[in-house]
C-alpha cells in the first residue's frame, strides 16, 4: 500500500524540531508560581455528581488546587486526602510533572460548625492559602461524603482552635503528606467482586421463603378474582392462580406471594400498571402480564409512600416511578419477582425505594420501536439483584438510578437502545452479561459514580460498547467485538485490565483528561483503530513491566518480550496491523530516538498513547477463542498464537 509521503515529511519535520532543540524545556530560573484559580475552572476529583446535588449549600468541603510541570490544566482535588492520596500511586509523578504550586482552602477566617454528618459548615466564602504555609487538622469528626477529611489554616492557632473543638492532631504539610487516610480505590473495588457475589447470593437466597409459603388461597375455587384472593389471604401465605387468562389490575398491599400455575395470565386493561407492590416480601412468581399503559414517563404521582419533596431529584423520582408498567413495586423491599414473562409498550418493572429486591428468570419483551417505549427495568433508589433475565427491545432495558450496590448479572440484553444504564449509582456489579445489537450504547456509566465493576461481560454489534465514566472503577474479562466503538474510556483513577477488544472500528477512545488509569494486559485484534485519545498528556498504557498485546504492533526483530513501546496513536504504529511496510518504518533508528524523547516528557504528547511493554502473545486466549478474530492474533514470530 502507498505511504502518504506528506506523512513522512511530517515525521521528518517533527524529528528535526524534537532533536535539534538542545535547550528545550529549559529555564535559567524559577518563574514565579502561579495564582490560584476559581475551583470550578479546575479538572476536579474527589467527589461524585451525585453527592454534590446532595449537599446543603452551606456546606464547604475542604478542596486543594495544585498547578503541575507537566500537565496543563489545574487539577481540583475535593479533599488534601484525595491529593495525598493521588502523589502516592505509581506512575503519579511521571505522568504530572511535579507540583509547581499546591493551595488549599483556609477556614481561619471563617465561622466553621460541622452538622451531623460532620460536614463542614462556614458562614463565608474561603479564601486560597499556599500548602507550604498552612496547618492542617488530621483526624477530626469533619466528613465529606467520601469519607474522613483534612482541614487546612493559614494559621496554627486557628488550626489548634477547630482541633481542641472537634478533635484531631495539627500537622505541617509536610507531615500531612506522610498521612495515610482511608479510601477505596479501583484496586478495593477489584478485590472484593468475589464478596459482592457472595452478597447477592445471600440476597437472593433470603427470596427462597417467599416460594416456599403455603398455598392459603385458590382462585376459581375459594375466590372468584385474583383480587380477592390477595385481599383475603393471610400474611405469609400463597395465592395460587391457575392455567388461565385473568383480566385484572391487581393491587398487593400484604406480605404474601403471588404464584401461577401452568399458562397463567394477568391482562391488564392498557391504562396504568397491571400489579402494583406496596408491601415489603412480596412474591410474584410463574405468571405471564401483559395489558400494560402506555404512559412511559411524565406521572404527577406514584402509589403508596409519597417521595420526600424536600429530595433534591423529587420531581424527576415522580416522573419516571409513576409511571406504567407490568410490575410497579413501591417502598417494597425484599420483592421477588421470578419465572416470570412481561409484553409492555411502556416499562417492564419499576422499583422505587424497594432494596434488596431481586428479578431473577424474567422474560421482558418492550416496543420494538424503542422511540414509543422505555425501560425493561427500573431500579430507583432499589439497590438489589436483577439475574438470569432476557431483555429485548424498548429504550433502555436495565436502569439503575441512585441505586448504589446493585448486581446486575448473566442477563441476556437484545436490540434494546441502551442496554444497561447507570445513573448517580455507586458500588455496582455489572457481572457476565450478554449485549447483542443494542442500537446505541451496551453498558453507559455516567454522572460521575464511584467504585463499580463491569466485569466479564460480552457487548456486540452496539455503536458503543461500553461508555464508562466516574471514578475507581473496574473493568475487567470482559469482550467488545463488532461494535463501531468497542470502549469510550471515560472513568479516571481506575483499573482496566484483561479485556479483549476485537473487530471494533475503533478498540477504545481514551476520553479521560487526568492521566490516572491502570489499562494492562488487554487484547486489541481485528480493529481498524486499536486505540485514540483525546485532549490531554501522553498516556502511559502499562503498569510494573506489565503492557497489552497490540496486534501487528510487535515482531521478531523486537525480541521476546519486544524492547520497543508500541503507540496505537502514532502516526506510523497506528497503520502496522493493516498497512504493509508501516512495521519496517516504525523500526527506523530516527523514529525509535523521537519515540524514546516524547515519553520522556509527558506534556510533549498531548492525546497521545504508548505501552512501553507491549506482549508477544495475547493476554486473554480463552476470551479471544470467543471471537472471530483468532486467526489475526499472531505473536512476535508471526506465527498465530491461538488455532482458529
Amino acid at each position: 500500500m502507498y505511504w502518504p509521503s506528506r506523512e513522512i515529511v511530517l515525521i521528518a519535520v517533527m524529528l528535526t524540531a524534537a532533536l535539534g532543540t538542545g535547550g528545550l524545556f529549559v529555564s535559567d530560573t524559577d518563574p514565579a508560581p502561579p495564582d490560584p484559580v476559581p475551583f470550578d475552572e479546575t479538572v476536579s476529583v474527589g467527589l461524585t455528581l451525585e453527592a454534590e446535588q446532595s449537599l446543603d449549600e452551606n456546606v464547604t468541603l475542604p478542596r486543594t488546587q495544585v498547578f503541575y510541570s507537566q500537565y496543563q490544566y489545574v487539577v481540583g482535588y475535593y479533599g488534601v486526602e484525595t491529593f495525598v492520596d493521588a502523589k502516592r500511586q505509581e506512575g503519579h509523578d511521571r505522568r504530572f510533572g511535579y507540583p509547581l504550586a499546591v493551595y488549599v482552602t483556609d477556614y481561619g477566617d471563617a465561622t466553621v460548625e460541622l452538622q451531623d454528618d460532620g460536614y463542614p459548615v462556614t458562614d463565608r466564602p474561603l479564601p486560597w492559602v499556599d500548602a507550604t504555609d498552612a496547618w492542617f487538622v488530621v483526624g477530626s469528626e469533619a466528613r465529606t461524603p467520601a469519607g474522613e477529611t483534612v482541614v487546612p489554616f493559614a494559621d496554627r492557632a486557628d488550626a489548634a482552635a477547630f482541633a481542641a473543638a472537634h478533635g484531631g492532631e495539627v500537622y505541617t504539610w509536610e507531615e500531612t503528606l506522610e498521612q495515610s487516610f482511608d479510601t477505596d480505590d479501583a484496586t478495593v473495588v477489584r478485590d472484593r467482586v468475589d464478596e459482592q457475589n457472595r452478597r447477592a447470593d445471600a440476597v437472593v437466597a433470603s427470596t427462597v421463603a417467599q416460594a416456599d409459603r403455603p398455598v392459603s388461597t385458590v382462585v376459581g375455587e375459594d375466590v372468584d378474582t385474583v383480587q380477592e384472593g390477595i385481599d383475603e389471604a393471610p400474611a405469609n401465605t400463597t395465592v395460587l392462580v391457575p392455567d388461565g387468562t385473568y383480566e385484572e389490575t391487581l393491587r398487593i398491599d400484604r406480605p404474601i406471594t403471588l404464584a401461577g400455575e401452568g399458562a397463567a395470565t394477568i391482562r391488564g386493561d392498557n391504562n396504568g400498571s397491571v400489579v402494583t407492590v406496596t408491601e415489603p416480601r412480596v412474591g410474584i412468581r410463574d405468571l405471564e402480564i401483559t395489558g400494560v399503559g402506555p404512559l412511559t414517563s411524565g406521572a404527577e404521582e406514584v402509589p403508596g409512600a409519597s417521595i420526600d419533596e424536600d429530595a433534591w431529584d423529587e420531581k424527576f423520582l415522580t416522573y419516571y416511578t409513576g409511571a406504567d408498567a407490568a410490575i410497579s413495586a413501591h417502598v417494597a423491599a425484599e420483592l421477588s419477582v421470578e419465572n416470570v414473562t412481561i409484553e409492555t409498550p411502556s416499562n417492564g418493572i419499576i422499583l422505587r425505594e424497594s432494596p434488596d429486591t431481586v428479578v431473577r428468570n424474567a422474560t421482558v419483551r418492550g416496543n420494538e420501536r424503542w422511540e414509543d417505549g422505555f425501560a425493561g427495568i427500573m431500579a430507583f433508589q432499589s439497590p438489589g439483584v436483577v439475574e438470569e433475565t432476557t431483555i429485548v427491545d424498548g429504550r433502555d432495558s436495565i436502569y439503575a438510578y441512585r441505586s448504589e450496590g446493585i448486581v446486575v448479572r448473566e442477563n441476556t440484553i437484545e436490540e434494546s437502545l441502551l442496554g444497561v444504564h447507570l445513573m448517580h449509582t455507586d458500588g455496582a456489579l455489572l457481572a457476565d452479561n450478554r449485549l447483542t445489537d443494542v442500537v446505541d450504547t451496551g453498558i453507559y456509566v455516567m454522572t460521575g459514580p464511584e467504585r463499580n465493576a463491569i466485569v466479564g461481560n460480552e457487548v456486540r454489534g452496539a455503536e458503543t460498547g461500553s461508555y464508562v465514566g466516574g471514578t475507581d472503577t473496574y473493568v475487567a474479562e470482559n469482550v467488545f467485538e463488532a461494535n463501531d466503538v468497542g470502549l469510550e474510556l471515560a472513568a479516571a483513577a481506575s483499573i482496566y485490565e484483561r479485556n479483549v477488544f476485537a473487530g471494533n472500528r475503533l478498540g477504545v477512545n481514551d476520553r479521560v483528561i487526568l492521566p490516572t488509569n491502570r489499562i494492562v494486559e488487554n487484547d486489541f485484534v481485528g480493529n481498524d483503530d486499536h486505540a485514540t485519545a483525546g485532549a490531554g498528556p501522553l498516556r502511559i498504557w502499562s503498569h510494573d513491566g506489565r503492557g497489552n498485546y497490540w496486534q501487528g504492533g510487535t515482531s521478531i526483530a523486537d525480541g521476546d518480550p519486544p524492547s520497543r513501546s508500541y503507540s496505537p496513536t502514532d502516526p506510523v504504529d497506528r497503520r502496522m496491523h493493516r498497512t504493509d511496510g508501516a512495521a519496517t518504518l516504525a523500526r527506523a533508528p530516527a523514529l525509535d530516538a523521537l519515540s524514546g524523547f516524547e515519553e520522556s516528557v509527558s506534556g510533549l504528547r498531548t492525546g497521545s498513547i504508548t505501552d512501553v511493554a507491549p506482549t508477544c502473545e495475547p493476554n486473554n486466549p480463552e476470551l479471544l477463542e470467543r471471537t472471530a478474530q483468532t486467526d489475526r492474533a499472531g505473536g512476535c514470530d508471526g506465527t498465530l498464537t491461538i488455532e482458529p
